[in-house]
């Protein structure tokens, strides 16, 4: 799902791309994935109430035993950070977005606080070994890690 209409230009052709409100109805049918994830998206979202539904539509998107990823800048870890970017409308922790989940429904399978640095699109290239390194160093996680890691499964 992304909103972005050069998505299509890029997609691969056996994926489909749905371009639509996600807090409303999902144009696919219930219990129809295995996996939903999301990267820096949910704080873009306008409001709270926008966020549950759209992790509504995610839980009934998923089939049983199906898993929601979600990684996003944690407002805990970069609280005035947070706001420099325009587009943020909600403020997210690690701590909101379990209890979000929980509430439509997910067991939560794991909560990582500090996971990835706040941003890596900061126009430079890292080497494929510095990323594989630092994840392999949970301890750096702690050091530099600003985003937060949240699975969660449909149960």
């Amino acid at each position: 799902m992304d909103l972005n209409p050069d998505s299509l230009q890029h997609a691969a052709a056996d994926v489909t791309i749905l371009q639509q409100d996600c807090s409303q109805p999902w144009k696919i049918g219930a219990s129809t994935l295995d996996l939903v994830f999301t990267s820096n998206f949910f704080e873009h979202l306008p409001t709270k109430t926008h966020l549950e539904k759209t992790l509504e539509q995610a839980f009934l998107a998923l089939r049983r035993n199906g898993i929601l990823i979600a990684l996003g800048p944690n407002i805990r870890c970069i609280p005035g950070t947070y706001w420099d970017f325009h587009d943020h409308h909600i403020a997210l922790s690690d701590r909101s977005l379990a209890e979000a989940l929980t509430k439509v429904g997910f067991v939560l399978q794991r909560v990582t606080p500090r996971f990835l640095p706040y941003t890596m699109s900061n126009n430079k290239t890292y080497p494929m070994w510095m990323l594989r390194l630092y994840l392999m160093l949970p301890l750096a996680w702690r050091i530099f890690g600003k985003q937060f890691l949240v699975i969660a499964r449909k149960p």
